[in-house]
């Protein structure tokens, strides 16, 4: 039987370790710096001392989301939506614990808002989060998040500890929703689909199954208890930023975000303006994994990408933005029965505000504007897609 000291490398920090690292985080420099930023009218002692008084008493990980990140996130999705909702948690039973496997637009902030609504509809637990060592670019930034019951995702290995990363994973994810009773948050795929056509990777669910003490990756995927979930932002503040980058990108291959980019993208997606904000929760799909499995191995790890896939496709919130910007694209109004012209202006003012927001002399203005209009439009196709409903 695995016992938590195995994943020390990779897992949240326990309760026992809780103190220390909220110690450690602050006397960082670079989070003093983030602490004076927060209330810059404030002098710094007094805004440290307030961050202080916060962390008093905290004594876990989860006492942590919910004394500490939980007012930060309703303060920030006060400022920065419109509303946010969630449909579909009453198909599930407490339980038990469930992998909870989605689209994301802001890793940080979608799980933020997604443990606000578990606790609202009832879960006893949080989520624990796989973020990706890659958004790990500072001490305190790791600190923060292993505080914010995040597991570690390591990558950009060589093949060999890849494989042995992998593994270590996969293992941890099947004991803390087994051992420690904890639900688990993974994105579908490494990295967010900068086109917003969402995609699971079979990569991602071959993980699962890497670590289960059967080999039988039916039966690995059942003891997850995976459930499908779609977010939906109106408005995605990054969208400009992922414009940008394919503008990059097809002018320069070899082009490579810095660490400043990432900054900028994870400052963007948390307090940039996202519209109303919708969660919807498919249910878990034991039942439709376990008759996959029974089909035989060959297609396996193609069917059960694509079940997910159709699941989330489904679930998606459409706003208004999503006809406009598919009939912008098609030359046509076919979708015009589904905004007003109030809608066109006020999506046509936001686009140009986007737009304006990259200012550099080799900007193409017609490119980046396509590559927002697709971002938007690509929710409506897949659901068409995946529900056979042309609207």
């Amino acid at each position: 039987m695995s016992t938590l000291s195995e994943f020390d490398e990779i897992r949240p920090y326990s309760g026992e370790e809780t103190r220390g690292a909220i110690n450690e985080l602050l006397a960082d420099r670079q989070f003093k710096a983030v602490v004076r930023g927060l209330a810059p009218w404030l002098p710094y002692p007094v805004s440290r001392a307030l961050i202080r008084l916060a962390l008093v008493g905290v004594k876990s990980p989860q006492d942590f989301q919910m004394r500490v990140m939980r007012p930060v996130a309703k303060a920030i999705l006060r400022r920065c939506t419109d509303g946010y909702k969630a449909y579909g948690l009453e198909k599930l039973t407490w339980d038990r614990r469930y992998t909870f496997i989605s689209n994301h637009r802001d890793i940080i902030l979608d799980i933020s808002i997604f443990n606000l609504l578990l606790s609202a509809g009832g879960s006893p637990s949080t989520c624990e989060v796989a973020i990706g060592d890659n958004l790990l670019i500072y001490p305190w930034i790791k600190r923060l998040v292993r505080l914010n019951k995040a597991f570690i995702v390591r990558r950009s290995l060589p093949a060999r500890e890849l494989l042995r990363s992998s593994i270590l994973m996969s293992r941890y994810m099947h004991f803390a929703i087994n051992e420690k009773r904890e639900n688990l948050w993974i994105a579908q795929r490494e990295g967010r689909a900068k086109d917003s056509s969402d995609r699971t990777q079979e990569g991602v669910i071959k993980m699962l199954t890497i670590g289960y003490a059967e080999p039988d990756p039916a039966a690995a995927l059942a003891d997850m208890n995976i459930v499908p979930l779609t977010i939906s932002y109106e408005y995605d503040p990054c969208d400009w930023l992922k414009a940008w980058e394919y503008q990059k990108k097809r002018d320069n291959p070899a082009y490579k975000k810095t660490r400043q980019d990432d900054l900028l993208n994870m400052r963007t997606g948390i307090f940039g303006y996202k519209g109303r904000v919708v969660f919807r929760v498919a249910g878990c799909i034991n039942g439709e994994i376990n008759r996959l499995g029974e089909a035989g191995h060959a297609e396996f790890f193609r069917e059960v990408p694509a079940l997910i896939d159709r699941h989330i496709h489904s679930g998606y919130e459409l706003f208004p933005n999503n006809y406009i910007a598919l009939d912008l694209l098609s030359g046509n109004r076919d979708n015009a029965a589904h905004y007003t012209p109030a809608d066109e202006r006020r999506f046509a003012a936001y686009l140009e505000r986007q737009l304006g927001k990259i200012t550099s002399p080799d900007r193409d203005g017609a490119f980046l504007k396509e590559r927002i209009l697709t971002m938007y439009a690509n929710p409506l196709r897949n659901y068409r897609a995946a529900t056979n409903i042309n609207d």
